[in-house]
C-alpha cells in the first residue's frame, strides 16, 4: 500500500475511515482481531499465495503499526516539528511474522496494552496539541490529529486484507 503516492495512500486510508469516529474504531479493533483469529483457526497462518500475507500477517502488521504510532503520536506532541521515519511493512511482517511459532496471545496483549494507552492519550490531549505535527519523510507534514485518523483507517484497511485473505485461503 504504501508505494503509492503518499497523498493516495492517506486518501485510501482516511476514506476507508469516512465519517467513523476514529477513537470508537481503535476501541473496537482487539476483539475483532481476536474474533478473526478464532474463526480462522487452523487456516490463520496459511497464505493464499507465496508473496502474499497470511491473516497473521495482516494481523501482525496492524499490531507493528501500533507500536510504530505509539511513538509517532508521542514525538508529535512532545517535540517541535520532528521527522517522522517510515518502515517497510512487508520486511516486518516477513521477518517478525512468518514463521510458525510466535505466540499470539502475546503479540494481542502487546498491542492490547498499547491501543488503550494510545486512545487514552488522545483522550487526555488538549484539542490545541493535536494540531501539533510532524514530518513524515515520505508523506510530508501530519498533525498528531491525522495520524490518529489514519491508524482507525489503518485499522479497516487491514482487517478487510485479512477476511480476504481467509476467504481466499477458504477458496470462497
Amino acid at each position: 500500500m504504501t508505494d503509492r503516492h503518499p497523498n493516495e495512500y492517506q486518501r485510501t486510508l482516511l476514506g476507508r475511515l469516512g465519517d467513523n469516529d476514529p477513537v470508537d474504531v481503535q476501541a473496537s479493533t482487539p476483539a475483532e482481531i481476536r474474533a478473526l483469529i478464532a474463526e480462522a483457526g487452523d487456516d490463520l497462518r496459511t497464505r493464499p499465495a507465496e508473496e502474499e500475507w497470511s491473516v497473521f500477517q495482516c494481523i501482525g502488521h496492524i499490531c507493528d503499526a501500533e507500536l510504530v504510532i505509539a511513538g509517532r503520536y508521542r514525538w508529535i506532541l512532545a517535540h517541535d516539528q520532528p521527522e517522522i521515519v517510515p518502515y517497510d511493512q512487508d520486511l516486518w511482517a516477513n521477518r517478525f511474522h512468518g514463521s510458525q511459532d510466535e505466540d499470539v496471545e502475546l503479540l494481542l496483549s502487546t498491542f492490547e496494552a498499547l491501543r488503550r494507552a494510545d486512545i487514552d492519550l488522545w483522550n487526555r490531549t488538549p484539542a490545541s496539541d493535536r494540531a501539533r505535527s510532524g514530518m513524515h519523510l515520505e508523506r510530508g507534514p501530519e498533525s498528531y490529529e491525522l495520524t490518529f485518523r489514519l491508524t482507525a483507517g489503518h485499522d479497516l484497511v487491514h482487517m478487510d486484507q485479512a477476511r480476504q485473505t481467509l476467504a481466499q485461503v477458504r477458496g470462497r
